[in-house]
C-alpha cells in the first residue's frame, strides 16, 4: 500500500514555492505605461511548479503567487484578477503535465497554461481600462509567457531527474 502524502510538507513546499516565485518576479519588473500592469518572471516559478508537482499545487503557488507580486509591486486592483488568472494557469499545466515529462511532453500544458493567461489578462484588463488597453495588453502577455516558457522548458528535464521526494 503506497502511504498516504504529508500535508505538513505539501504545505510547506507550496509556501517555499510562492515564496521563491514572488522573490524572483519582484526582482524583474517591466512596467508597461499602455495597459498599467507589468511584465515578470512568475511563468517560470508557476509552470515549474505545475510540472513537477501537478495539483493542486500548481493552482494555489499559481494564485498566491499573482495575488501577493500585485499586492507587494502596489498594484492591488491586479490582486483578484491575478489570483484566478494565474490559478488557472496553473491549474491547467498541473492537469495536461503527463507523469513522463520531457520537453515534448510538457510544451502543450505550457501552451495551453499561457493562453490562459493571455485570454485572461486581455479581458481583466478591458474590463479595467477599456477594450483598446485590453489589446494592448496583448503583446507584454505573449512576451512574458513565451520568456516563461523558454526558461522554464530549458530547466524541465534537469529539475525532474533531481525533484527529491518531498511530496
Amino acid at each position: 500500500m503506497k502511504k498516504a502524502k504529508d500535508p505538513i510538507k505539501q504545505m510547506t513546499l507550496t509556501a517555499v514555492l510562492t515564496a521563491m516565485t514572488v522573490a524572483m518576479s519582484l526582482l524583474v519588473i517591466i512596467p508597461v505605461p499602455a495597459t498599467k500592469g507589468f511584465v515578470t518572471l512568475c511563468e517560470v516559478g508557476i509552470y515549474a511548479t505545475a510540472i513537477l508537482f501537478g495539483n493542486p499545487m500548481g493552482a494555489v503557488v499559481g494564485g498566491t503567487s499573482g495575488f501577493l507580486i500585485d499586492l507587494l509591486s502596489g498594484h492591488p486592483e491586479w490582486c483578484l484578477f491575478s489570483l484566478v488568472i494565474h490559478g488557472a494557469q496553473g491549474a491547467a499545466v498541473g492537469f495536461l503535465t503527463p507523469k513522463h515529462k520531457t520537453i515534448k511532453t510538457t510544451i502543450f500544458p505550457l501552451l495551453v497554461g499561457s493562453v490562459i493567461m493571455i485570454v485572461g489578462y486581455y479581458f481583466a484588463t478591458a474590463l479595467l481600462f477599456g477594450w483598446a488597453a485590453g489589446l494592448a495588453s496583448i503583446f507584454g502577455n505573449i512576451v512574458q509567457v513565451g520568456f516563461g516558457m523558454v526558461v522554464t522548458l530549458s530547466i524541465v528535464e534537469s529539475l525532474v531527474k533531481f525533484k527529491p521526494n518531498l511530496v
